[in-house]
């Protein structure tokens, strides 16, 4: 692969920049983790609450990373700014976390459901038909298939910035349509009388229901420190499902003007999918009782708290559609998945590039092909993910990585007043919007929901912060492997 001397091309306008920020944050969680949100919370008025708390939560954190975005538009985005805020340490840290799960877990689980979603109007594409069988492991024709959708991607990727940007904005766009439609056929098609009254009556009493193969154990009323603890406990699959808005800032050397511009579509971009998702959990409430019984049948009987596998988009959409509702949801969350695995892959390995610069990851990485991409960077982030494919970790994984996606981006936003005071004559064409108090709430909020999710998830947390800690001894290997190269 040959280096090219002009180095990145300027290729995204603030509608790819846009289309990129919303395809990477919409996967299939808005299809699905509101089931996990409807069990922690038990109330149709704290559903909502908690996606809306998520999307403010977001829209902050977007506007706060604007000053940063606009201060270094390089290629690596936050790895940069926290190298820059901190030390090459705590950048390589956070390098670390994404190569080894943040990005490539997130890329590995949805293509899997991108998959399990063709299973459904493919039967051959199941998990359960084990087509090989390697060292005891078994692979599924659906792993196999999973791990296609990344090298298919990746290659169109090699290709250029212009080829990568063109899949994401077809299907983004699409995707942007069809959840739009199925919203409003939820709203004036879908709505009934049961859910209206079954959700509507009681907004507000709050309930943790608590379930064991298939049936429910607990039932714990919520009030006062308990209530704000399952808030934030339930904010660990609408956080994930918001999650990769940052992903633009990775790809700020191909933005025209990045300066104006990714301030631009991370408003516009976080902006458009909390409204989305909101909007969505709205249609699902005036379809569906939010309370339901897990030895129910019918998607009325079961809820959104025991949808089937907890897919509340397909049992929305049965209600709306009947029996094509399951070929309706599979096409779209194809669709959906498949946009989404294309930004994430395009973006993630602009990081790897500059920590290759950096002599933080595989030289080869440092260097762009013919076509001004880092198409090493591109296969190692398609060759690892894969592999957590095969291994099928990648959802416990992922499980660990919220609270360390969180610790991120405290570190980051906190990197505004370390930068501030470090930097006070720097460019900054765009200020974080009602500095100190709002990226200072950021950290407020973020942080207490860290707190809680230590407290009550500890299986979530421990192990991701575990993850991180591992790459200090990591760091410092590489460091001195760096230092004795004769190359260096």
């Amino acid at each position: 692969m040959q280096q090219n001397s002009t180095g990145f091309k300027k290729e995204l306008s603030l509608f790819d920049s846009s289309m990129l920020v919303i395809g990477s944050m919409i996967g299939s969680g808005i299809f699905i983790v509101s089931a996990d949100i409807a069990r922690t919370v038990g109330s149709p008025g704290l559903l909502i609450i908690v996606w809306l708390l998520t999307g403010i939560i977001t829209l902050i954190g977007a506007l706060s990373y604007g000053e940063l975005a606009g201060m270094m538009p390089k290629a690596g985005g936050q790895y940069i700014y926290l190298r820059e805020a901190y030390n090459p340490l705590i950048g390589f840290l956070y390098g670390w976390t994404l190569f080894t799960v943040i990005q490539t877990g997130t890329i590995a689980a949805v293509a899997v459901a991108f998959a399990k979603f063709t299973s459904i109007l493919i039967p051959w594409f199941s998990y359960n038909n084990i087509l090989l069988n390697v060292f005891g492991l078994n692979i599924s024709a659906a792993q196999l298939l999973a791990i296609f959708s990344i090298f298919i991607l990746s290659f169109i990727n090699i290709l250029g910035i212009r080829e990568g940007k063109i899949v994401q904005n077809i299907f983004t766009l699409s995707k942007i349509i069809a959840l739009c439609a199925l919203i409003l056929l939820g709203i004036f098609i879908g709505a009934n009388s049961v859910a209206i009254s079954a959700n509507f009556s009681d907004l507000w009493s709050a309930t943790w229901t608590q379930v064991s193969q298939g049936k429910i154990i607990n039932v714990q009323t919520l009030s006062g420190f308990t209530l704000l603890a399952a808030i934030g406990a339930a904010m660990v699959g609408s956080l994930f499902s918001s999650d990769a808005w940052n992903n633009i800032t990775f790809t700020a050397s191909e933005v025209k003007n990045p300066k104006k511009i990714i301030p631009l579509s991370l408003i516009i971009g976080t902006g458009t999918v909390t409204l989305i998702y909101i909007l969505a959990n709205i249609s699902y409430l005036l379809v569906l009782p939010l309370r339901g019984n897990p030895e129910g049948v019918a998607p009325a009987q079961l809820g959104i708290q025991f949808a089937l596998d907890d897919r509340i988009g397909t049992a929305a959409a049965e209600v709306i559609f009947g029996e094509p509702a399951s070929l309706i949801m599979a096409i779209l969350i194809m669709m959906s998945t498949f946009g989404c695995n294309n930004g994430l892959i395009l973006a993630g390995a602009r990081v790897y590039y500059s920590m290759a610069k950096d002599n933080l990851f595989f030289k080869s990485a440092a260097k762009l092909n013919r076509r001004a991409v880092p198409a090493s960077a591109l296969i190692f982030q398609a060759v690892w993910a894969s592999i957590l494919c095969l291994s099928g970790t990648y959802g416990q994984l992922l499980d660990y990585v919220i609270f360390a996606v969180l610790i991120f981006y405290i570190l980051t936003i906190s990197g505004i007043f370390v930068l501030r005071r470090k930097q006070p004559d720097a460019d900054r064409p765009y200020k974080a919007l009602a500095y100190p108090f709002l990226p200072f709430l950021y950290i407020l909020i973020a942080l207490t929901i860290s707190i809680i999710l230590l407290l009550y998830k500890p299986l979530y947390t421990w192990p991701g912060l575990l993850i991180v800690l591992i790459g200090i001894p990591v760091y410092f290997i590489w460091e001195a492997f760096n230092n004795r190269s004769p190359n260096k």
